[in-house]
């Protein structure tokens, strides 16, 4: 009796999940415009979270995504080669954010009113072609960290790397997130932050955030956790992501790093601080 109660249930869950994904579809693939979907006037903002690894994009991205005009969950890992693959995005985003036994709380998923679609890119191979980051549906947040804490961090995460290999990640990447700010050039879709600023200025922070995205409810430290918060492979599951608010105190990470590596990873960060800062929108 319990079985055959079990495979019931199992039945109903299985059709249920297999009705949500097939309206996603539709209303999804119903409009052929990268940006729009059926029975929707207005297009989606697609949000770029453009960041390195231990950045705090996972901390960013619980604030940005606890915000009602905000929807995503943290890394997708798609590749984009041109604006139709948001397509691809927003069918993994409403899947992803699939909680939906109880339909009231949920209902804003089916209703697709959200403005923004936000991924997150931590890695050069997800874009295989970039231009459509000049497109003005595409807004973009670049987030850095510095090196003294990033690099430990790293090899803390990749314990099969060395130095050189974190050194040489990070550094390329600040250098690719540079050459892709200075392609948008319009202050108006980017903005520039880093990680010790949504620790230690807070408010200014916040608020700078969501007048840049025009957000009608205030940005908070405190944030949602979601059935994907602290999944490997989507975010951060190391740091302190599950207690729904900033933590301040860093976890002890006890790996020395060479002191040349340091300075010479801290140079490349100033000069990406100075040039992300002359295109895009910031709080200094």
């Amino acid at each position: 009796m319990n079985n055959l109660l079990t495979n019931y249930l199992t039945s109903i869950q299985q059709l249920k999940n297999k009705f949500i994904k097939q309206y996603f579809q539709v209303r999804i693939n119903g409009n052929r415009e990268p940006f729009k979907v059926q029975f929707r006037h207005h297009p989606y903002k697609i949000l770029f979270i453009l960041s390195h690894m231990r950045s705090g994009s996972s901390l960013l991205t619980h604030i940005l995504i606890s915000n009602p005009q905000i929807i995503g969950f943290g890394e997708s890992h798609l590749r984009y080669e041109s604006e139709l693959d948001f397509k691809s995005l927003m069918m993994r985003v409403y899947w992803q954010n699939r909680e939906f036994s109880k339909i009231p709380e949920h209902l804003p998923q089916f209703r697709m009113n959200h403005q923004y679609i936000l991924d997150k890119v931590l890695h050069d191979n997800k874009f295989l072609k970039d231009d459509f980051l000049q497109s003005k549906q595409v807004y973009s947040i670049f987030l850095l960290r510095e090196p003294y804490r990033t690099i430990p961090s790293l090899l803390d995460l990749k314990p099969h790397w060395n130095q050189n290999n974190a050194y040489e990640y990070y550094v390329q990447r600040l250098l690719t997130l540079q050459k892709y700010a200075a392609q948008i050039a319009d202050d108006k879709r980017t903005f520039f932050l880093t990680y010790n600023q949504i620790l230690d200025n807070t408010n200014s922070c916040l608020s700078a955030l969501q007048n840049f995205l025009n957000l009608k409810e205030n940005l908070s430290e405190e944030y949602q956790i979601l059935n994907t918060t602290g999944k490997k492979n989507i975010g951060d599951y190391k740091g302190n992501i599950k207690a729904g608010k900033i933590v301040r105190n860093p976890r002890k990470i006890d790996i020395e790093i060479d002191q040349e590596i340091l300075e010479k990873a801290n140079s490349y960060y100033q000069k990406s601080v100075s040039n992300l800062a002359q295109y895009c929108q910031h709080i200094f």
